[in-house]
């Protein structure tokens, strides 16, 4: 073996060496991490927990929304949910923001949908027939492509102006759905009408991953954990048309939080 063989095996050899006791412990120090962590939470009402059980205040906050398992689960250093039932992009950057700082280790959201009117949508589905819903679905897609990229790209910029050091998770919109069965209860919510409301949490959730990508965030989806749990299905992680409260409607119930929502999010963090 030439004596230049050997000079490269020897680096071989301790830059493996170096990497197998390194290994253990950096995973030591994030596994240690956590209970030193500021964790905040930001977004709309499916972060704030709209359709759990332990509803408070105007923004509808629960500790059984996502965030709230998350950190009973966890106990981070500090826990702070600034997440409010109805918030957009826009009332997200102007009265989220506050509880973010350089200190922060994680920030959780969901956002987007009401900026492109998801919720009037459904609403429109229920009382119009399925070419009406077909209708108001292809317009949210209209804001979904032409104006909600640069109103995230906005957000996000502010999240990590705000936040430069925290790991940000954005996660998705479940696909509301069942489409499976053909009686949907009460709303009159036909085949047609679910399938066109799918395909556009479908592309909502691709323009939000999309963005939150490029924005150099966490994205995770949903949509499989809460596969087969659609509204209308043997075993729905999501309220159908509720009368009360009426808030409750087309949002996780406490199932979909602890089920769908938090393992999504413990996926994200590894």
């Amino acid at each position: 073996m030439s004596r230049r063989t050997n000079v490269l095996a020897c680096l071989v050899t301790s830059t493996l060496l170096s990497l197998v006791i390194a290994a253990p412990a950096a995973a030591a120090a994030g596994a240690a991490a956590v209970s030193d962590w500021d964790y905040v939470a930001l977004g709309d009402s499916y972060s704030s927990g709209v359709g759990a059980s332990g509803q408070t205040g105007l923004c509808l906050r629960s500790s059984n929304a996502y965030p709230g398992l998350w950190n009973t689960a966890n106990s981070p250093k500090t826990y702070r949910s600034n997440a409010c039932s109805g918030a957009t992009t826009a009332t997200l950057r102007s009265g989220q923001l506050s509880g973010l700082n350089a200190e922060t280790d994680l920030v959780s959201l969901t956002i987007g949908g009401n900026d492109i009117g998801f919720a009037d949508t459904v609403i429109t589905c229920t009382l119009a027939s399925d070419s009406g819903c077909a209708t108001a679905v292809a317009n949210a897609l209209v804001k979904v492509r032409d104006q909600l990229p640069a109103k995230l790209n906005a957000t996000y910029a502010d999240i990590r102006g705000k936040a430069p050091n925290a790991k940000v998770v954005v996660l998705g919109y479940p696909i509301l759905f069942d489409e499976t069965v053909a009686n949907c209860g009460i709303g009159g919510m036909s085949v047609p009408k679910r399938k066109s409301l799918n395909r556009g949490a479908t592309e909502l959730n691709a323009v939000i991953a999309a963005r939150s990508q490029a924005a150099g965030f966490t994205w995770s989806s949903v949509a499989d954990e809460f596969a087969g749990h659609g509204i209308c299905g043997n075993n729905a992680w999501l309220h159908g048309l509720t009368v009360v409260p009426p808030t409750n409607s087309f949002h996780p119930n406490n199932a979909g939080y602890r089920y769908g929502y938090l393992p999504a999010l413990n996926a994200a963090l590894g």
